[in-house]
């Protein structure tokens, strides 16, 4: 059974990128940070390696996308409310980050979300499970 997820992403300025991502209320790992990666601690079991690019080529023979100028991933986090998914996204704008896409309501499900620094986008979204149609 997987009992932990590691997002593996390339940054250009590691400090940048940490302040970025602690502008928004999220933490680092001090066991597993160092000059070439930060673990940023998104949830329990649910973590970001921020690694720098020359770092992150070590670990695959592909070219490294330019998150800004092609979609790698979409990273969906789940939020407990509305409130909190447009409180984390005024806090990633705030920090230095962009609003891709606007607001999305569904009726069951709100989402909105943020590209950060290095242009990765993360989606963020609430979701009433009671209001979700049947078969979706």
């Amino acid at each position: 059974m997987i009992r932990q997820i590691f997002v593996n992403l390339p940054v250009k300025d590691l400090p940048r990128s940490k302040a970025f991502f602690e502008a928004l209320g999220l933490s680092f790992n001090p066991q597993f940070t160092n000059d070439d990666a930060a673990c940023l601690q998104i949830a329990e079991n649910i973590y970001a390696m921020l690694l720098v690019e020359p770092f992150f080529k070590g670990f695959t023979q592909l070219p490294v996308s330019d998150a800004k100028q092609a979609t790698e991933v979409l990273i969906a986090l789940s939020c407990d409310s509305r409130a909190e998914v447009n409180d984390l996204v005024i806090r990633a704008v705030a920090a230095g980050g962009t609003t891709p896409n606007e607001p999305k309501d569904m009726g069951f499900m709100f989402q909105h979300g943020f590209a950060d620094l290095d242009g990765h986008q993360w989606e963020v979204f609430h979701m009433d499970m009671s209001a979700v149609p049947p078969q979706m």
